[in-house]
């Protein structure tokens, strides 16, 4: 387990990051990704959505563009402070304070779970993954973005040793020990540009007894 993947640490991280989070965040996960992504989710304007790991609130914007029913969590209250100044703290999102490994929300209450930014700091992504699937309607979808895995082997020791980095194999048999179905799950890799850190775009359909 990397050494961002404990809650209390992230926290301390975050409470550092938030203050220039959004400057940095461009180099790996920028708005033409986040609009390619969104264009795959194929929102609708009735789609309930929630955002998992909302930060800064940089997706929830790019959502808020496809729907007004948004709503974001984040365990950070500073990274939350960030996306209040932006769209206030409950109008036109609904934000809330708590756990990804603990959604305080209803079985099937979303049509999208987006999560972006996040399950690298997860200490049990699948226990994760499965409550994004909880609160998924049957026939909703989920999508997770993450960072994909470096193929050189020192540095993806390197990558591992800081937080969760994964291929598409890996993301496969995650969301399979979450519950998804198999052939359900399909990935995409995006880049900012040549020689930036890659990203891992999973998007899950919800199958539900």
């Amino acid at each position: 387990m990397g050494v961002l993947e404990d809650k209390g640490r992230a926290r301390v991280f975050y409470r550092y990051l938030s203050k220039v989070y959004d400057r940095v965040n461009p180099f790996v996960w920028n708005e033409r990704m986040r609009e390619e992504a969104i264009d795959w989710l194929d929102v609708a304007p009735d789609d309930r959505v929630l955002d998992v790991g909302c930060g800064t609130g940089f997706a929830t914007e790019g959502l808020l563009g496809r729907t007004e029913h948004v709503h974001g969590l984040d365990q950070s209250v500073h990274q939350l402070q960030q996306a209040w100044a932006k769209l206030g703290k409950h109008d036109p999102v609904s934000f809330y304070l708590g756990d990804a490994e603990r959604l305080p929300f209803e079985d099937d209450a979303f049509d999208v779970v987006w999560s972006s930014g996040s399950i690298e700091y997860w200490p049990d992504p699948v226990t994760t993954l499965r409550e994004l699937r909880r609160v998924a309607r049957p026939g909703g979808k989920v999508l997770v973005v993450g960072p994909d895995a470096p193929r050189n082997p020192f540095f993806r020791a390197l990558a591992d040793a800081i937080m969760l980095f994964y291929d598409a194999e890996e993301a496969d048999r995650m969301f399979a020990d979450a519950g998804f179905a198999e052939g359900a799950v399909r990935h995409r890799v995006m880049q900012a540009k040549p020689g930036s850190p890659r990203a891992i775009v999973t998007l899950a359909s919800v199958e539900k007894q």
